[in-house]
């Protein structure tokens, strides 16, 4: 099975992968096409040079190695914004899951480790966009934290994949399927041995406009999402 995994950033999207990777029978594949979308956006992000040494910049090159079948399970972590342009062919065969996170809370923690973002660096709409064409399972990452044994079994049981107790715990510390921007953006999640405790009252928002601006694409996707 090649799962793909689709969320902006900050939405618990790298504890799920270590989830994930924790299981015996499951490879991770953390953002592969990060360095084409830096290379194709020109944007400047932290450790800008650090990843487009580290990975492909061509997308096909990216997709042809994501279509490959391998004989365990592969588990492929996208930020729907890095999808603008890029080739859509692999996905054909995988399943989809897409992650969220109510946008007061994402803007909080992304505007923590880089400044004025946009909504597009957010991904609300393009993720969006992206369970339009592909379709799968929406996971509630709040819902998650909540719960994260039931909510696991729900989504595994929802995909065919059988259940694993190991879905559960993960080591500490950085992991050798990390990708190469690990040291920035991952020092919470590096720090962790499972998902945390559930998720307290929102957070206060400065930036009005992005609260506005993902809400309603949040709300459409929350409608449908996976209750254990």
């Amino acid at each position: 099975m090649r799962i793909a995994a689709w969320s902006g950033p900050r939405n618990l999207s790298t504890a799920m992968m270590y989830s994930f990777a924790a299981r015996p029978d499951v490879d991770a594949v953390d953002e592969p096409f990060y360095a084409a979308f830096l290379a194709r956006s020109g944007l400047e992000h932290p450790m800008r040079e650090v990843v487009l040494s580290a990975q492909p910049t061509d997308p096909a090159e990216v997709a042809a190695g994501l279509a490959r079948e391998g004989a365990r399970h592969s588990y492929q972590k996208h930020m729907a914004h890095h999808m603008e342009g890029m080739p859509l062919d692999w996905a054909g065969g995988c399943v989809h899951i897409h992650l969220i996170r109510h946008p007061a809370r994402v803007i909080a923690s992304y505007a923590a480790k880089r400044e004025n973002p946009t909504e597009s660096d957010l991904g609300f709409a393009a993720q969006a966009t992206l369970y339009d064409r592909l379709g799968g399972v929406v996971v509630d990452t709040s819902l998650l934290r909540e719960n994260p044994r039931a909510m696991l079994e729900a989504l595994c049981a929802e995909i065919g994949l059988p259940w694993d107790d190991a879905m559960l715990r993960w080591k500490v510390g950085p992991k050798p399927y990390d990708g190469a921007w690990a040291p920035h953006w991952y020092g919470s999640v590096h720090r962790s041995t499972g998902f945390a405790w559930p998720e307290g009252p929102l957070p206060e928002v400065a930036r009005d406009d992005l609260l506005r601006a993902a809400m309603p694409f949040y709300r459409a996707m929350a409608a449908r999402a996976l209750r254990p």
